[in-house]
C-alpha cells in the first residue's frame, strides 16, 4: 500500500510536463506570423519607399545581426548550440548554400514585386516541399492533401494572371526564392539532429560561413558600393538644387524692376507720341 501510494503520489513524467500547452502553441504560432509578416514588411519598405539600392548589402547586414544575437543568446545561456567543430561543414552542407540563395533572391523579389503578389506567388513554396519531401525524404501524402495544395497554387495562378505591373526579373526571383525555401526546408529537416546541432545551431553557422563569400561577392561586383554611392548622388542632387535655387532667386528679385522699366519706357513713348503733332504743325 506504502508503494502503491507512492506512485499515486509520484510527479508527473517530466517530458510530458515540459511539452508546452495548447495557449502556448497558439501563441508561438500567433508571435510566428506576426514577425513574419513584419519582416516582409520592414524590407519593402526598406527596398521600395526608402530605395535601399542593394538586396545583397541589406542580406549581409542581416546575416550579421542573427550571428550577433545568437551568439549572445548563446553566452547568456539563453540558448544552446555547439561549439565549431571541424566536421560541422560536412553535416551542414548543402544548407549554406541554399541558405544564402533563399536570403538573396527572398531580398531581391521583394524589392522588384509589389507585396500582395510576392505573397500569392510565394505560396508556390508548398507544393515544391511536398514534390521534394516525396522525393528526398520519401513521405507519402493523402489526396485530400495534394488537391488542397493544388487549389491553392491554382488560386495563385489566378491572381498573378491580374498583375498589370509584369515584371520578369522579379518572377524568376520569387520563382528561385520558392525553390530555395522549399530545398532549404527539406535539407534542414534531414541534416538537423537536435543531439546535435539543433535549429539554432544550423541558423547560426549558415550564417557565418556564407557572411564572408557573400561579402567577396557584393565588393566584387560593385554591389557593396551602391548605398554609399547613392547617398553621395542624393546629397549632391539636393546640393544642385540648393544651389539653383540661389542663382534663380536674383532673377525673380529683379522681375519687378524690369517691370517699373518697362513701364518707365512706355510712358516716354507716350510723352513723344502726344508731342509729335504740335512739333509738325510748328
Amino acid at each position: 500500500m506504502t508503494a502503491g501510494r507512492q506512485a499515486e503520489g509520484a510527479d508527473p513524467d517530466p517530458a510530458s510536463a515540459r511539452l508546452p500547452s495548447r495557449v502556448a502553441k497558439l501563441l508561438s504560432a500567433l508571435f510566428y506570423g506576426t514577425c513574419s509578416f513584419l519582416i516582409v514588411l520592414v524590407n519593402k519598405a526598406l527596398l521600395t519607399t526608402y530605395r535601399f539600392p542593394s538586396p545583397i548589402f541589406l542580406g549581409i547586414g542581416q546575416m550579421a545581426a542573427t550571428i550577433m544575437i545568437l551568439y549572445i543568446s548563446k553566452l547568456n545561456k539563453i540558448i544552446h548550440f555547439p561549439d565549431f567543430d571541424k566536421k560541422i561543414p560536412v553535416k551542414l552542407f548543402p544548407l549554406p548554400l541554399l541558405y544564402v540563395g533563399n536570403h538573396i533572391s527572398g531580398l531581391s523579389s521583394t524589392s522588384k514585386l509589389s507585396l500582395p503578389m510576392f505573397t500569392v506567388l510565394r505560396k508556390f513554396t508548398i507544393p515544391l516541399t511536398l514534390l521534394l519531401e516525396t522525393i528526398i525524404l520519401g513521405k507519402q501524402y493523402s489526396l485530400n492533401i495534394i488537391v488542397s495544395v493544388f487549389t491553392i497554387v491554382l488560386g495563385a495562378f489566378i491572381a498573378a494572371g491580374s498583375d498589370l505591373a509584369f515584371n520578369l526579373e522579379g518572377y524568376i526571383f520569387v520563382f528561385l526564392n520558392d525553390i530555395f525555401t522549399a530545398a532549404n526546408g527539406v535539407y534542414t529537416k534531414q541534416k538537423m539532429d537536435p543531439k546535435e546541432l539543433g535549429k539554432y545551431g544550423v541558423l547560426f553557422y549558415n550564417a557565418c560561413f556564407m557572411i564572408i563569400p557573400t561579402l567577396v561577392i557584393s565588393v566584387s561586383t560593385g554591389d557593396l558600393r551602391q548605398p554609399t554611392s547613392e547617398r553621395g548622388n542624393r546629397s549632391r542632387g539636393v546640393r544642385e538644387e540648393e544651389a539653383g535655387s540661389q542663382r534663380r532667386s536674383p532673377m525673380r528679385d529683379s522681375f519687378p524692376e524690369r517691370r517699373d522699366h518697362a513701364l518707365s519706357r512706355r510712358q516716354v513713348l507716350n510723352d513723344c507720341a502726344t508731342q509729335a503733332p504740335g512739333l509738325w504743325a510748328s
